[in-house]
């Protein structure tokens, strides 16, 4: 598995795939002669498709895209503007063909446990989680646990996890850094209309978060500190995604585990889960 990717997008053109071409190529800061030696191709060639004088094979579509570490469903995109036929399905999550990988997910939150772990697709819309996860939301309004759940409005909505997390400031400033690298990603009207939904919730008082910690923050990542039943508790997270995905659902899913950051979350968590 590999870190979830970060960049910008290019925005949407209609005069074929020489355009887009270019425009990733430019958001990734690639000239047109180190695209071509990545690509085994020629920067004239490049120069071409990325004008319209010549257009390009299949192949060479996919190749470069590669080289461009493009999303699984811009790829389509970029096939399609080039007058091929996408290349990558999109299959329903709840379809039989993708059994193994719901069944493989499933095993590993929960091999997670007794710490939180959740899965999530492109939209934030919570896929599964574990019981660390579960626990975490005691006491949270039916309102928003109704699905699909989604992961960025339940923790930063004022009547979901955010007065119960200490450094709010902080994490809701790294949560929103990172739907703006996976809006830039991808062109997503309603990713775009959740970012400026969960951005225009208020923010308390610092007085009433930000606190400094009991104990040393971890130097190595930023903590979420958020307070249950009377105790803080510390975690890290990492988010991954599946590596060399061939299919757009199974591209666009993450997994986000939270990381136990001090020993008394971990002596708590045991206790709870055991």
């Amino acid at each position: 598995m590999t870190s979830v990717p970060s960049g910008e997008a290019p925005p949407a053109a209609a005069q074929g795939a020489g355009p887009l071409l270019r425009a990733w190529r430019e958001q990734r800061r690639v000239s047109q002669l180190e695209l071509a030696l990545r690509a085994d191709s020629s920067a004239r060639h490049i120069s071409f498709v990325e004008t319209g004088r010549s257009r390009p094979s299949e192949e060479m579509v996919l190749r470069l895209a590669e080289h461009l570490e493009v999303p699984v469903r811009e790829r389509n995109a970029l096939l399609l503007a080039a007058g091929y036929a996408p290349r990558f399905p999109e299959t329903p999550l709840d379809a039989p063909a993708l059994d193994a990988v719901r069944e493989g997910i499933e095993r590993l939150i929960q091999g997670y446990e007794p710490y939180p772990a959740l899965v999530f697709d492109a939209s934030y819309h919570v896929v599964a989680a574990n019981r660390g996860i579960m626990m975490l939301l005691d006491g949270i309004p039916e309102s928003l646990l109704r699905p699909p759940i989604n992961t960025m409005r339940l923790t930063l909505h004022p009547e979901g996890l955010a007065p119960r997390i200490r450094n709010l400031r902080e994490w809701r400033g790294h949560l929103l850094e990172q739907m703006e690298r996976q809006i830039a990603l991808g062109r997503s009207d309603q990713l775009r209309e959740l970012y400026e939904e969960v951005a225009a919730y208020p923010v308390p008082d610092p007085g009433d978060t930000d606190r400094e910690p009991d104990g040393p923050a971890p130097y190595f990542a930023l903590p979420m500190r958020i307070e249950h039943e009377g105790r803080t508790l510390s975690f890290v997270s990492s988010t991954s995604t599946f590596n060399t995905p061939m299919d757009v659902t199974v591209a666009e899913l993450a997994i986000e585990t939270f990381l136990p950051a001090d020993p008394a979350t971990v002596k708590y968590l045991h206790s709870l889960l055991p």
